[in-house]
């Protein structure tokens, strides 16, 4: 199996980059919100969740199965409901980074909990599919496996500020607090639980400013280091 992760500063488009890389290299792409709905499938008709975004179409069925899977071999491990059951799952997947990384800790998932289960899922994830996997601590969980690429994604602040207010919509001044509470909470998060920092290009194979580059250029140069990483022969 091949696993891509793609950690991105807001609005350095790691998603769109992420899913334009994803299909060129024919994986799966998984992120935050694709997580969420494939745990809210579980208890619940699947067809329900997955006819509700294209993008899971297919894939989203198999993601929550192997959801289902982790839930079921927690049970038998002793870990009986490990994470409030299944119906709770899709609670500790929605949480934000900076929601995370707050010093107060839900009752019900205690921050051990939170990270063992986001980190048994990201594990599954590169065991059971080919993927392009969008941050949630991924370039972390997985440096031990050879097979994976991890890439930075970057950028001013400023622009990175121009391309948020574009694509939500917002003013300037609501773009810049969003991107400032947003930068805190990604790096809050990764210093917490990982004790990095998670915009150290040290901790991935490259770092790539997206603002000198269309997000299809972007896409295609991943693609071309991803491929070259994957020749090299400590890769194999």
């Amino acid at each position: 199996m091949s696993v891509l992760t793609i950690s991105g500063q807001i609005g350095a488009g790691a998603r769109e980059v992420g899913r334009l890389v994803a299909g060129r290299l024919n994986l799966e792409y998984v992120d935050q919100e694709i997580l969420v709905e494939a745990a809210r499938t579980l208890g619940v008709p699947v067809e329900s969740v997955v006819s509700h975004d294209e993008r899971t179409a297919g894939f989203g069925e198999r993601l929550a199965t192997m959801l289902r899977r982790f839930l079921e071999r927690s049970a038998a491990a002793g870990a009986a409901d490990p994470v409030m059951g299944s119906g709770g799952l899709d609670l500790v997947l929605a949480r934000t980074y900076g929601e995370a990384a707050a010093a107060e800790e839900a009752p019900e998932v205690s921050d051990e909990r939170y990270i063992t289960t986001l980190s048994a899922i990201i594990r599954d994830l590169a065991v059971d599919h080919d993927a392009v996997i969008i941050g949630r601590g991924s370039q972390v969980i997985l440096k031990d496996e050879p097979k994976a690429v991890h890439i930075l994604l970057v950028g001013p602040l400023e622009a990175r500020i121009q391309y948020l207010a574009r694509r939500e919509g917002c003013s300037q001044d609501e773009a810049t607090k969003r991107v400032s509470e947003l930068d805190g909470g990604r790096f809050d998060f990764h210093h917490k639980f990982f004790k990095i920092d998670v915009n150290d290009p040290a901790v991935y194979h490259a770092a790539i400013n997206t603002t000198k580059f269309p997000d299809d250029d972007a896409a295609e140069i991943i693609v071309d280091l991803t491929s070259r990483i994957a020749a090299w022969p400590k890769a194999q």
